[in-house]
C-alpha cells in the first residue's frame, strides 16, 4: 500500500472527516477501489470491537462512511454503505461532504444513488436533504416514498420562510403533495401542523395552493376521503379531517363524494363518521341527497353504537320527514336498525318517529311489525298497537339458559426433561427468552438439578456451549462486573453447574428488610430456592426438587408430594429446606393426604401432615378505608385497603426468606418493588386471598389513577386456588372499574371465571362495588361497560344478581351521590337488560319504586321505571306459570 493509502486510513483512524475530500479528490478508479479494501477491513475491525471502544467507534465512523461513499463504485454498493447502521451511529449523515466525494460522478449514476437511498424505509427520512440535492445534481425526477415524503415535509416545515411561501416555491410540490395522503402512516409534520383555521399549518396552506393553481383541488379532496376511508385511529386521521374543513368543500364538490360520506358514516371512528354526517346532513337539508341515498345512510348510522350518532341522525330523519312526507315509504323501513339497539331511550325516540309519520301501507307496517320483535318488552305492547306486532316475541317462551365460560380445568405440567439435550435446548431457550411461564422454567430448573445430581460433568459438557454467549461466562465481560452481581433466574444455576462463578452461602441480598412490600417478599423468597439449588449443585446435589408444581397455575398434587418425599426417604436424601417451604407453599391443601404423609414417618412428612390441616390455613386479611390522601397533583380518595396478619406456622418453621410472607402487612406501606410479574403467584399458587390483597393497591391504582395493567393478575388469580373470598372479590370489584377498557375487559373475564366455576359471591360483589361507589373508586359509567360485556357474553342473570345487591345502596341514598351520579342511569339500563333477558322474578331492590315514580324525562327516572315493570312483568308471568 503507497504513502496515500495510509496517510487516508491514519485520516479515518484520526477522524479528520473534513480533509478527506481533498484527499480522495486525486485518486482514480484503481486506487479508490484498492483503498475500499483497506477501509472494509477497519470497518470489520471496528464491528468486532467490544463496547468500551465505544468513543473510538464514535470519532472514527463519520470518517469511514464519508471515504467508503468515496471509494464504492456501483450505486448499490454506495447506497448500501451510506445506509449501514454501524457507521452511521444513529447521527444525520455530513451531506456537504459527500456531495464533496460524490459530485464528480455520472448523473445517471447519481440519480440511481438517490432512488437506492429513498428505497430504504429505515434511513430515506434523514437522508432526504442529501437525496434532494442528488436528485438537483441529476436532474432526475424525485423520488416519492415514504420516507421521502416524510423528509421533504418536516425540511419544508423547518424553513424559515413561511410555510405557504414555502411550498410555492418548491420544485416538487406537484409530485410530493399527493403522496401527502398516500402513505403509510399520516405524515408527522402534517400531524404536528393541523389547525384549519391558522394560515401558517397544513390545511389553510395547502387550501391556498388550490386556490392560486398551484395543485389540483379535486384531488386534494379525493385524497382527503381515500386517505378517510382507509382508516385508523382518530388521532391518525385528524390531520385529513383538518385539510378537509380548510378547502371548505362547496356543496357540488361535497354532493360528488355522498357515497364517501355514507361509507365514512358507516364506519369511520366516531369523530369522522360524525363530520360525514355533518356533511350529509347539509347536503339533505340543501336537497341534494335522495330519500334512497339518506335511506342507506341510516342504515349505515343507526347501527352504530354511539348513542350521540344515532340520536342525531333520527333528528335528521325527522327533519326529512317533515320536509318531504313522501319519502316515508323509502325512510320508514330504516327505523327497524333503530328498534334492536341497545339503549331503550332511542328505541322509544325511532318508534315515536314511526308513530308521527306512519301511512296506511300495509306492506310497510308489516316490515316495521316484523322488526318490532328487537323492541325492549317495555316498548313491544305499543308496537303491536302501531303496526300489529305480537306484544310477545315468540323467543319469549323459551326458558332461559345463562351461557357461562366453561370452568378453566387444571393444565398439568409435563415431566422434567429425560435427557441432557433436552434439558440444554430447554435452558437456552428460556436464559433467551423475554417472557418465561412458570412450567417452562419449573421443568428447566428441576432439569438442571436432576442432570446434576446423575452426571455433572457430562450437563456441563454439553450446557457450556448454550451459554456461551452469556456475560458471566466470559472472563473478558465478567471482569466489568462485581462477583456479587446476583444473575437472574436460571442462569445462577446454570453458572452454578458450570462453575463459572463462586456460589456464597447466604445471599444476604435475599433476606427482606421488615420494610419490604410483598412482592419483593414474594420475589426473595423465589431467588432463595435458586440460590439454594444453586450451592447444593455445587456441595450436596439433591436427586430432584419437591417443589416443582404439578399444574401450570403453581399448585402441586399432595399425593405427588408425598411420593416424592418417600423418594427421597427411600435415596437417604435430606430436603432441601427454601424448596420444602416452597412445596408447602403450593401444594393444594386436601385434609384427604394428611394421613398418608403422616404415614412417611419422617420430620417432612409430619410437616406436610400439619400443613394440609390448621398449620397450613392463609393469613387473616382485615378490611378496613384509608383516609384521602394526596398523590402528586391530584387528591387520592377514600379506598378500602386490605391489612394480612401473621401466619405464626410459616414464621415459626420456614427459612428466613420466607418468613417476610409470614409477617403482618399494613396496606399503607408504599410498594415499591415491580407488580407486573405474574409469575410470582406461583409463590403461593394455593392462597390467592392473601395475593389479592397484596395485589390491591396495584389494582386500584388502574381505577383511581392513570395506572395500566395492574388488573392483568385477576384472571390468575381467580383461576388459583384456595378460598375464593372477601378480598378476591374485592380486588375484581375495583378491577370493574379500571379506567382503560382494556383492564376492565380482564376483570370481566375473572368474575365470569369465578362464575363458571361455581366461587362468585354475587351479593359479596355487588356489596363491594355499592361501597366502592360511594367512595369514588369505582365510576358507573365505568362499572356500566364492565358489566354490559359480562352480560353480552350471555351471563345475564349473573350480572343481574349483582346488580341487584348494588343498586339498593345507589337508589336509598349509600351510593354515589344517591343514585344521581353520572352513569347511575346506565347501570338502571343494564339492569333492566338483564331482567328482561333472563326474565328475572326477583324482588324489586330497595328505592327502586320510589325512583321509578319520579318526575321528568331523565335517564335515571325512565330506567327505573323500566326495571320496576320488567320485575313486576317476570313475577306475573312466573305466577301465572305456577297457577298453570
Amino acid at each position: 500500500m503507497n504513502t496515500t493509502h495510509e496517510e487516508l486510513l491514519a485520516t479515518v483512524r484520526e477522524g479528520r472527516t473534513a480533509e478527506l475530500p481533498g484527499l480522495l479528490g486525486p485518486l482514480d478508479r484503481d486506487r479508490r477501489k484498492a483503498l475500499l479494501a483497506g477501509l472494509k477491513e477497519l470497518r470489520g475491525e471496528l464491528r468486532a470491537s467490544g463496547w468500551d471502544r465505544w468513543q473510538e467507534r464514535d470519532l472514527m465512523s463519520p470518517a469511514l462512511l464519508v471515504a467508503g461513499a468515496g471509494c464504492t463504485t456501483g450505486a448499490a454498493a454506495t447506497a448500501a454503505w451510506l445506509g449501514a447502521r454501524d457507521l452511521r451511529r444513529w447521527r444525520q449523515l455530513p451531506t456537504d461532504l459527500l456531495l464533496d466525494v460524490l459530485a464528480g460522478r455520472d448523473p445517471g449514476w447519481l440519480g440511481d444513488l438517490a432512488h437506492r437511498l429513498a428505497a430504504r424505509s429505515a434511513t430515506a427520512q434523514q437522508d432526504y436533504p442529501l437525496i434532494s440535492e442528488l436528485v438537483r445534481l441529476a436532474g432526475c425526477p424525485m423520488p416519492t416514498t415514504d420516507g421521502c415524503v416524510e423528509g421533504w415535509a418536516a425540511a419544508v416545515g423547518a424553513s424559515r420562510t413561511p410555510l405557504p411561501a414555502a411550498l410555492r416555491g418548491d420544485p416538487h410540490l406537484t409530485s410530493l403533495v399527493p403522496r401527502l395522503f398516500e402513505t403509510a402512516e399520516p405524515v408527522r409534520a402534517l400531524v404536528g401542523r393541523c389547525d384549519p383555521h391558522d394560515p401558517h399549518h397544513w390545511p389553510a396552506a395547502l387550501a391556498g395552493l388550490a386556490a392560486d393553481g398551484h395543485v389540483d383541488r379535486a384531488a386534494l379532496l379525493d385524497g382527503c376521503t381515500a386517505r378517510l376511508l382507509r382508516g385508523g385511529r382518530p388521532a391518525q386521521l385528524k390531520p385529513y379531517q383538518a385539510i378537509l374543513l380548510g378547502l371548505r368543500p362547496t356543496g357540488a364538490e361535497e354532493g360528488e363524494r355522498a357515497a364517501d360520506w355514507i361509507a365514512l358514516t358507516a364506519d369511520a371512528p366516531s369523530p369522522v363518521a360524525g363530520q360525514a354526517q355533518q356533511t350529509l346532513a347539509r347536503l339533505a337539508a340543501a336537497g341534494r341527497l335522495t330519500p334512497r341515498l339518506l335511506a342507506e345512510m341510516s342504515a349505515a348510522a343507526l347501527f352504530r353504537p354511539e348513542k350521540k350518532l344515532v340520536r342525531a341522525q333520527l333528528v335528521l330523519l325527522g327533519k326529512e320527514l317533515r320536509r318531504d312526507p313522501s319519502a316515508a315509504p323509502e325512510l320508514l323501513p330504516v327505523l327497524g336498525d333503530a328498534f334492536g339497539h341497545p339503549d331503550t331511550d332511542i328505541q322509544e325516540r325511532a318508534l315515536n318517529l314511526a308513530a308521527a309519520h306512519l301511512t296506511d301501507d300495509p306492506a310497510l307496517r308489516a316490515e316495521l311489525a316484523d322488526r318490532a320483535a328487537l323492541l325492549s318488552p317495555a316498548h313491544r305492547g305499543r308496537a303491536a298497537g302501531l303496526f300489529g306486532a305480537p306484544a310477545t316475541a315468540d323467543g319469549d317462551t323459551e326458558p332461559y339458559r345463562e351461557i357461562l365460560p366453561p370452568p378453566p380445568a387444571p393444565v398439568p405440567i409435563a415431566p422434567a426433561p429425560e435427557t441432557v439435550a433436552e434439558t440444554v435446548e430447554l435452558v437456552a431457550a428460556l436464559v433467551n427468552s423475554r417472557t418465561v411461564e412458570t412450567d417452562e422454567f419449573e421443568r428447566a430448573l428441576d432439569g438442571l438439578v436432576r442432570h446434576s445430581h446423575r452426571d455433572r460433568t457430562a450437563l456441563a459438557e454439553a450446557l457450556g456451549p448454550a451459554m456461551a454467549g452469556r456475560w458471566w461466562f466470559d472472563p473478558e465481560q465478567s471482569r466489568y462486573h462485581t462477583s456479587s452481581v446476583q444473575l437472574p433466574g436460571l442462569e445462577d444455576v446454570a453458572a452454578a453447574v458450570l462453575g463459572a462463578r463462586p456460589v456464597r452461602e447466604g445471599h444476604r441480598a435475599l433476606v427482606s428488610r421488615p420494610g419490604d412490600c410483598p412482592h419483593t417478599g414474594l420475589r426473595h423468597a423465589h431467588h432463595a430456592r435458586l440460590t439454594e439449588a444453586a450451592l447444593r449443585i455445587t456441595d450436596r446435589p439433591l436427586p430432584f426438587l419437591l417443589a416443582t408444581p404439578t399444574e401450570q397455575s403453581g399448585s402441586l398434587d399432595p399425593e405427588v408430594l408425598v411420593a416424592r418425599l418417600a423418594e427421597y426417604r427411600r435415596l437417604g436424601a435430606d430436603a432441601a429446606p427454601a424448596d420444602f417451604a416452597q412445596a408447602l407453599l403450593r401444594v393444594r391443601r386436601d385434609p384427604a393426604a394428611a394421613p398418608a404423609a403422616a404415614a412417611l414417618g419422617t420430620p417432612q412428612g409430619d410437616r406436610l401432615a400439619a400443613w394440609l390441616g390448621q398449620d397450613g390455613e392463609g393469613a387473616p386479611v382485615t378490611r378496613r378505608v384509608a383516609p384521602a390522601m394526596g398523590y402528586r397533583y391530584t387528591e387520592e380518595p377514600e379506598r378500602i385497603v386490605l391489612d394480612t396478619g401473621a401466619r405464626p406456622a410459616v414464621l415459626r418453621d420456614f427459612p428466613n426468606p420466607f418468613r417476610a410472607l409470614a409477617r403482618p402487612r399494613d396496606a399503607s406501606e408504599r410498594c415499591w418493588d415491580s407488580w407486573d410479574d405474574l409469575a410470582l403467584i406461583a409463590v403461593l399458587p394455593e392462597d390467592r386471598e392473601t395475593l389479592a390483597a397484596w395485589w390491591l393497591p396495584a389494582v386500584t391504582a388502574c381505577a383511581v389513577h392513570a395506572g395500566r395493567g395492574g388488573v392483568a393478575v385477576l384472571p390468575r388469580l381467580a383461576a388459583a386456588g384456595g378460598p375464593a373470598g372477601p378480598a378476591l372479590h374485592l380486588v375484581t370489584a375495583v378491577g370493574l372499574g379500571a379506567r382503560h377498557p382494556e383492564d376492565r375487559l380482564t376483570a370481566v373475564d375473572a368474575l365470569l371465571t369465578l362464575a363458571a366455576r361455581g366461587e362468585l359471591d354475587t351479593v359479596r360483589l355487588g356489596t363491594d362495588l355499592a361501597e366502592l361507589l360511594g367512595l369514588g373508586t369505582v365510576k358507573p359509567n365505568r362499572l356500566a361497560d364492565s358489566l354490559r360485556t359480562a352480560a353480552a357474553t350471555g351471563a345475564h342473570a349473573t350480572t343481574w344478581a349483582v346488580l341487584a345487591a348494588a343498586l339498593p345502596a345507589l337508589l336509598t341514598g349509600g351510593g354515589s351521590g344517591s343514585g344521581t351520579g353520572v352513569g347511575t342511569g346506565e347501570l338502571l339500563a343494564l339492569a333492566a337488560d338483564c331482567v328482561e333477558q333472563s326474565r328475572a322474578a326477583s324482588p324489586e331492590p330497595a328505592g327502586l319504586a320510589a325512583a321509578a315514580a319520579g318526575t321528568g324525562r331523565s335517564r335515571l327516572v325512565t330506567q327505573s321505571a323500566r326495571l320496576h315493570d320488567a320485575l313486576r312483568r317476570n313475577r306475573r308471568a312466573a305466577e301465572a306459570r305456577v297457577v298453570a
